[in-house]
């Protein structure tokens, strides 16, 4: 059941989301503005910065994706995980 309507669908139809806008948006609506207006506004705003963040957030997981495909770098990172299990399983084994 995979459509691209199927996320701003749930988030629209989840009580949640309304009541985030409902608490959050009223105090940057500025006195005598037409309500629905701003808020739709700010809502365009707040959904526009959201996908631009997704984009920057893609762009760097592109490119951290070529980067953690050397078999170098996955070396270290093996390394590193496995010395930070070490060190949790000596402070588990030695109690504090």
């Amino acid at each position: 059941m995979s459509s691209p309507w199927l996320d701003p669908l749930t988030n629209l139809l989840n009580p949640k989301v309304g009541v985030f806008y409902v608490a959050v948006l009223p105090p940057f609506i500025p006195a005598g503005a037409p309500h629905l207006a701003a808020g739709v506004l700010l809502t365009s705003v707040h959904v526009a910065e959201g996908l631009l963040w997704s984009a920057v957030l893609i762009a760097f997981a592109r490119t951290l994706r070529t980067r953690l495909r050397r078999p170098s770098v996955r070396r270290l990172l093996d390394r590193a995980t496995g010395v930070a299990v070490l060190g949790f399983g000596a402070k588990l084994a030695l109690g504090d």
